[in-house]
């Protein structure tokens, strides 16, 4: 009630100084297949529009790395889950974009570690075990709890997480523009590229992120699709941003 309270002076306040209101709560959920663009534009959008952002896949990748250092059978969800649960996930909002902490057995920032390979490919079996879903789902609520105004991505933010979120986005592309654009990734990073094993992995991905039994990809009610094949960063974030801003206007 104090929140809500405070929230209605500062807008009765910004009204009589003829300013937008500032909206205290705003969710915005980006969701879509690997290699959309979706960690870069989500935070590029969430800094353009003065809110925060939240990389849900990087915390899928967590649990990954933490079944791998832990030797656990990928298989093993229960296991899986409850070292993820003590593992102490928590992200560090000073930092942008936020970086990602595990607390347990001794603090340390594990963000550059998340995407190596192995980590990448235990990814994708991890998050098909519901038990592990469900933990990383309740952690991305208490999340939007804390941080009210935020721009959140993931496979699926909109259909699952957050259905109720003020706007949703889904971004797509076809796997061969998306297999391209991760092997000039790759080879930006110094790394040697194999680019028909890319885009096999990539419709692999896709396929079992459709087909899950929880949490599986799908295009979110009430969502803008958009089709980044053959836009650049740039175009992909000023569609949003007007987008957002012709639903929303000045969020203050």
């Amino acid at each position: 009630m104090v929140i809500h309270a405070a929230a209605q002076a500062l807008a009765h306040a910004s009204t009589r100084e003829g300013t937008a209101p500032v909206r205290s709560e705003v969710t915005i959920t980006i969701d879509g297949p690997a290699g959309t663009g979706k960690s870069t534009t989500a935070r590029l959008l969430a800094r353009r529009l003065g809110l925060e952002f939240l990389d849900t896949g990087s915390m899928y990748r967590a649990a990954a790395l933490i079944a791998l250092e832990a030797r656990l059978d990928l298989g093993d969800a229960k296991r899986i889950a409850a070292a993820a649960r003590s593992a102490g996930m928590r992200f560090d909002w000073s930092a942008d974009p936020p970086r990602l902490w595990l607390s347990s057995p001794v603090p340390r920032d594990v963000t550059d570690r998340l995407r190596d390979g192995d980590v990448t490919l235990a990814s994708s079996a991890i998050a098909r075990l519901p038990e592990v879903r469900a933990i990383l789902v309740d952690a991305q609520r208490r999340l939007r709890a804390d941080h009210p105004r935020l721009v959140s991505e993931g496979r699926d933010q909109g259909s699952v997480v957050f259905p109720d979120a003020d706007v949703k986005f889904f971004l797509d592309a076809t796997p061969q523009a998306r297999a391209r654009r991760r092997a000039d990734q790759l080879r930006r990073a110094g790394q040697s590229v194999d680019e028909p094993r890319l885009l096999a992995e990539i419709i692999e991905r896709d396929e079992a992120d459709r087909n899950r039994d929880t949490g599986p990809l799908i295009i979110p009610e009430d969502s803008v699709v958009i089709d980044t094949t053959c836009m650049t960063h740039e175009q992909v974030l000023e569609a949003l941003e007007r987008e957002v801003h012709a639903r929303l206007g000045p969020l203050g």
